[in-house]
């Protein structure tokens, strides 16, 4: 399940949801906007459509490679403040090796392959937060 969308995330309501799922081993990843350096508001920005497509691709290629009974993405987008949820990842799995593999590989690839756009503001500075190179070596360890 793949969403994108402005509303606050219920991280609880997420792991509930893949707990039906009657799977053996579930993993999930929450992040959540920092207060780092006095960031006041984080804005995500998307391409509608273009995104969700992406994070159904990363979904689709975590179900082949891994054997999970479900995968899902959250991802909010909109003005945040420090502490807000931006993303629920989860998996769930027969066994938790699958569902912790899965689960890394979801939240490693989103950061560099889904069109999502950051700007932070700081006091009275806004600004376009620029990609990182540790994602990339993140990602890069998932390739084939």
């Amino acid at each position: 399940m793949i969403v994108v969308d402005p509303a606050r995330i219920d991280a609880a309501e997420q792991f509930a949801a893949l707990s039906a799922a009657g799977a053996g081993g579930i993993a999930t990843f929450v992040g959540l906007v920092r207060a780092d350096d006095g960031v006041a508001t984080l804005e995500l920005e998307h391409y509608p459509g273009a995104t969700e497509a992406a994070l159904q691709r990363l979904v689709d290629e975590a179900r082949e490679r891994w054997a999970l009974i479900d995968a899902r993405i959250t991802h909010r987008v909109g003005a945040m403040a420090p502490g807000d949820v931006v993303v629920f990842v989860g998996t769930a799995a027969p066994h938790r090796a699958p569902a912790l593999e899965a689960c890394a590989f979801l939240i490693d690839r989103l950061k560099t392959d889904a069109p999502f756009w950051k700007k932070e503001t700081r006091g009275d500075e806004t600004r376009w937060v620029e990609p990182r190179g540790s994602d990339d070596a993140a990602a890069a360890r998932w390739t084939l």
